[in-house]
Order: C-alpha cells, then sequence, then structure tokens
C-alpha cells in the first residue's frame, strides 16, 4: 500500500482507495474461488453419478474425489490466485485442506447425530452445508494465505479469461 494520497485528495485518503482495492481483489479472487470450486463440485458429481454405474460407488467416489481435487487445485492456483502452475507440494497442500475440511462437515454431521438423533433432512442439510460454507472460507484463507501465497491477487483482463476457455475447451 502507498502512503501517498493522489493529487487532490486529503491526507490518508489514498490509503482508503488502495484498501478498498484490495478488498475488492481479494473479493473478486473468493468469487472465483467459490465459483469455480462449485462447478468442480457439480461436475465431480455428475461424474460420480455416471461412473457408479460401471464401477463400485466407493471406487467412484475416491476416484472422482481424487480427479476433482487436482483440477480444482489448478484452477484455484491459476485463475483464483494468479499463481500459475501448483507443483506437487501446491497439490498435497491443497488436499491436506479438503481432508481436514471432510474431518470438519463429518464432526458437524457426527455432533448432529449424537445431540438430535431424530433430526430431519433440513436440519440435517442446515449444519452439513453451514459446516461446509465455514470451510469453504476457512480453505480460501488457508490457500490464499499459506498454499499460493503473492502479495495481492491478480486482476484478471479478457485475455486471460479467453485463454482459460480455450484451453478448457482443449482439454474437453
Amino acid at each position: 500500500m502507498t502512503t501517498t494520497a493522489p493529487p487532490g485528495a486529503a491526507d490518508g485518503e489514498g490509503i482508503t482507495m488502495n484498501g478498498l482495492r484490495l478488498i475488492r481483489l481479494h473479493a473478486a479472487a473468493f468469487g472465483r474461488f467459490a465459483g469455480l470450486g462449485s462447478g468442480v463440485t457439480l461436475a465431480a458429481s455428475a461424474a460420480l453419478i455416471l461412473l457408479s454405474q460401471w464401477i463400485p460407488w466407493m471406487a467412484a467416489n475416491a476416484l472422482t474425489t481424487v480427479a476433482s481435487t487436482v483440477v480444482a487445485t489448478e484452477l484455484h492456483a491459476r485463475v483464483s490466485f494468479g499463481h500459475g502452475r501448483p507443483g506437487l507440494a501446491g497439490h498435497l497442500k491443497s488436499a491436506a485442506t479438503i481432508a481436514a475440511g471432510w474431518l470438519v462437515t463429518s464432526a458437524a454431521v457426527g455432533a448432529l447425530a449424537a445431540l438430535r438423533p431424530g433430526a430431519g433432512l433440513v436440519l440435517q442439510q442446515t449444519v452439513y452445508l453451514s459446516a461446509t460454507a465455514l470451510v469453504g472460507m476457512g480453505r480460501y484463507l488457508v490457500l490464499r494465505l499459506a498454499v499460493f501465497t503473492e502479495s495481492t491477487p491478480q486482476r484478471r483482463t479478457g485475455g486471460e479469461v479467453r485463454r482459460l476457455r480455450a484451453t478448457c475447451e482443449a482439454a474437453a
């Protein structure tokens, strides 16, 4: 952050403007993170349904979990955080955040089952989705601050979006 104000601005306004810019950049990165994560999750769900027609459900679940973790890590590193290829260490750290998230959501649902054995589907889903949202925010922070670190998220341009779209289309 710079400490000089733009011409004609009162002292301190430059800091506020840079702070707002940082908030906008991080909000945009979080939006990309949430959107990409949701998209990968939906695609993995569809793949799980298809795969489970040919192989046992547990095997299909394991395959889609590994594949979606790799894909999500690549997308988050490159698109959400503008970091570039994550490498093996980035993939392993990202996988660790997913494992930790699984433990948290499982604990939340398990605690509900212990505290309210007759809880209905709506309450179960509320607890699960709330835990998942908290895990997602925590995962974003860990990936942003410890795994794919850089001073600020990168601003996206139309050219980068077109290149990403072309890469995704070529992969499909």
